[in-house]
């Protein structure tokens, strides 16, 4: 291959970005732009569609023009993505028909819970691998359809067309010319058979989703479509596509059954490889569609942390820390040992592997002379031991995944701090492996289209691209990290709803 270049698109929740890369997984050059969210309601979150079109072309051209490199030097693009944010819009002008509905919203809660109480539940589990949560695509789509006037007859004509992110911009960034979503994607929706690899219409009748609107499902490496070459002067291949937590495992090089990876964001995602065995978790973890290549599908369990670096933000905005989290962190490191406060941020609800929306946030064990420095270090703490929690539900589910020697590879913008990852080792028991290098789910992204475009031979090949880490030991005693825990386990009930 003479080309050399990748070039990343990373629809996320807060900001999209661009990173070009090299074959070796080098960033060369980086451009982001924050996005507005809005909240029309109580427990709405939504998107500008458009805006997010927008911004992917003018994030895709300031990476490349500020790279100084050629755009003929680039084999391909890949795009990654908030999984589980939607759009519907008209097949003929492209236009969404509303807000893109963001994967943090609850608006269809109570069909959900129309839904479970029909037992349904088991069903939808044992097809998609989900459990029935609003925090899913499926019931969104079918909210946009029922709520937007004419809608629902335009769809049964074939004349809209739906999908998470990563199906609306690539529509948008190939001139409508391709409507595809990857099997990671799509085993976000609630509408899609993990272990036969299509769309349920099955799932799609209770959801009350037509088959008609949703994309077609290709693998991770794979021809997506050409990006128009208004947008960049020629014509590249789009040939990687994986939500963002998948694209995460594959930065961090995660291929064989029991490598797990944790990304620590505004939440936090927790994914365990299990090869080619959809794992059936008895724990309420999730079971997921970790990638697909070649027809092969491989799978991962998957636990969500609601609050990660959002609890970390609650302590200077709502609470006063002042320098940020590096203030935060500052007063963490300063607490009294041993000072017993426990901090639940279940701001939103709790996740895996309790998945209760109506738990509570809670401060708990307060004495005299506790103060900021020893809730800052709860906070922290909390963190940790939500990925205890995890790491336990995961080995309960998957024991043979959890060979000797299992460590936990960590990314996203709280591992900066050394300080948290020492304690996050020390929590977990595991060795935990810091990324140096951030931006995974882009690397990911990136190294899907380079497999997709011939650039790697293999998905192993590629992943020599990883980025170095660096190896956190837990500490050898294990008393006060089991203590610490213990109280944890004290706390959740007192805030369950």
């Amino acid at each position: 291959m003479t080309k050399s270049l990748l070039l990343a698109l990373d629809q996320g929740t807060t900001s999209t970005r661009a990173i070009l890369f090299d074959t070796t997984g080098k960033p060369l050059a980086t451009a982001s732009r924050p996005m507005t969210q809005a909240y029309p309601a109580d427990g709405w979150v939504e998107h500008d569609a458009e805006e997010i079109h927008r911004i992917s072309i003018e994030v895709l051209r300031e990476a490349v023009q500020t790279s100084g490199r050629d755009v003929g030097d680039i084999a391909a693009i890949g795009v990654t993505n908030q999984r589980e944010t939607v759009a519907v819009w008209e097949r003929s002008s492209g236009k969404p028909i509303g807000p893109a509905i963001v994967w943090q919203d609850r608006r269809t809660a109570e069909v959900c819970d129309a839904l479970r109480a029909a037992g349904h539940e088991r069903k939808v589990t044992e097809i998609t691998g989900l459990l029935l949560d609003s925090y899913f695509s499926g019931p969104k789509i079918a909210w946009l359809l029922d709520n937007t006037p004419g809608a629902r007859a335009a769809a049964d004509r074939g004349e809209l067309l739906a999908g998470t992110m990563d199906s609306w911009v690539i529509w948008k960034l190939t001139g409508g010319a391709s409507h595809v979503t990857d099997a990671t994607n799509a085993s976000r929706t609630l509408l899609f058979d993990i272990h036969r690899q299509e769309w349920s219409r099955d799932l799609c009748d209770l959801m009350n989703v037509p088959a008609g609107c949703l994309p077609r499902v290709l693998d991770c490496a794979d021809a997506f479509g050409e990006l128009d070459p208004a947008i960049l002067g020629r014509p590249i291949p789009i040939c990687g596509v994986a939500g963002d937590q998948q694209a995460a495992l594959m930065g961090q090089g995660c291929l064989q059954p029991g490598e797990m990876k944790c990304t620590y964001g505004t939440g936090a995602f927790m994914l365990l490889n299990t090869g080619d065995q959809a794992a059936v978790s008895q724990s309420r973890l999730l079971t997921t569609v970790a990638s697909r290549l070649g027809g092969k599908t491989c799978y991962a369990l998957e636990g969500s942390i609601f609050m990660a670096g959002a609890a970390i933000d609650w302590l200077g905005g709502e609470l006063g820390a002042p320098g940020g989290p590096k203030g935060a962190e500052a007063l963490a490191i300063s607490a009294r040992e041993g000072h017993g406060v426990v901090v639940v941020p279940a701001f939103t609800g709790l996740g895996a592997p309790w998945w209760d929306p109506a738990a509570r946030g809670a401060i708990l064990g307060l004495t005299r002379d506790s103060g900021l420095a020893e809730i800052c270090a709860a906070t922290f703490d909390a963190c940790a031991l939500q990925t205890r929690d995890l790491i336990e539900a995961m080995r309960a589910d998957a024991p043979h995944a959890f060979a000797a020697g299992a460590e936990l590879r960590v990314d996203g913008g709280m591992i900066k701090s050394a300080w948290y990852c020492q304690r996050l080792a020390d929590i977990t028991g595991l060795p935990v492996q810091r990324a140096t290098f951030q931006e995974t789910t882009a690397l990911g992204a990136a190294l899907f289209a380079g497999i997709g475009a011939g650039v790697y031979a293999s998905a192993q090949e590629a992943t020599k691209a990883r980025p170095d880490a660096e190896l956190v030991a837990p500490a050898a005693d294990r008393a006060a990290a089991e203590e610490t825990y213990a109280r944890w386990l004290d706390a959740i009930p007192r805030v369950r709803g």
